[in-house]
């Protein structure tokens, strides 16, 4: 089945594969080739996909997923490799969010922080290939 994977930029990926999990809004769930038709709309988070038992990682921050006639399309607002993903920026990052939630006059918005802070945890799964950061 062939996925490709596009920002408003660029085509980040496209390219057959044999296995795709990714998060959506309800959950994180997987197509398999002979999957049925479905749409869905994405969260921020990390899609894996398989090809030859291989596995890249991506993230992918929000958007929707189309799955039909074994093509399946991913359109996001933001899309990176996790081989490309600079891990000591997300770090940073993610210990800012951190900070700045703790901070009790803190003026910025929270959901704008948990936000920042979910991107952050996404671009470190991906870069590390890991479900557990």
């Amino acid at each position: 089945m062939n996925l490709k994977i596009i920002t408003q930029e660029k085509v980040v990926f496209d390219s057959d594969v044999d296995e795709i999990y990714t998060r959506g809004v309800d959950g994180e769930f997987g197509i398999l080739k002979g999957h049925v038709p479905v749409m869905a709309a994405l969260d921020i988070g990390v899609t894996r996909v398989k090809i030859n038992n291989e596995t890249k990682a991506f993230t992918t921050m929000g958007g929707v997923l189309q799955f039909k006639d074994e093509e399946c399309l991913i359109l996001t607002t933001l899309a990176e490799p996790g081989e490309e993903i600079d891990e000591m920026r997300a770090r940073e990052s993610l210990e800012r969010g951190r900070r700045l939630l703790k901070e009790t006059n803190a003026k910025i918005d929270s959901k704008r922080i948990e936000a920042s802070i979910a991107r952050a945890k996404a671009r470190l799964k991906a870069k590390l290939n890991d479900a557990d950061v």
